[in-house]
């Protein structure tokens, strides 16, 4: 199963004992904290979960799927995240 924002609120307004609109905003403004520093180019490590990094992509030979012409795809900044260790000993001592 998915574990959505809702999801997320819920669990963050049981372990906190708070009302689920001050979930929300905690997390909404964690959200918008990490949009705005992704959209400026920085990393985000959060120790022992892992790291969040913006990786510039040079322009590229790309083909048109529809019609098989050649064209050049944008430079691109894309996210990529990189599991923290503990994280991942966890995920793997964990039986499913």
């Amino acid at each position: 199963m998915t574990c959505t924002k809702t999801t997320l609120i819920d669990k963050i307004s049981d372990a906190l004992d708070q009302k689920p609109a001050e979930a929300k905003d905690t997390i909404e403004t964690l959200i918008e904290i990490v949009k705005s520093t992704l959209a400026s180019g920085e990393d985000i490590m959060i120790s022992g979960f892992g790291k969040f990094q913006v990786i510039d992509k040079a322009p590229r030979k790309g083909r048109n799927p529809a019609t098989g012409e050649s064209m050049i795809l944008d430079k691109r900044r894309v996210v990529t995240f990189k599991c923290a260790g503990k994280l991942k000993d966890r995920m793997n001592s964990t039986p499913n």
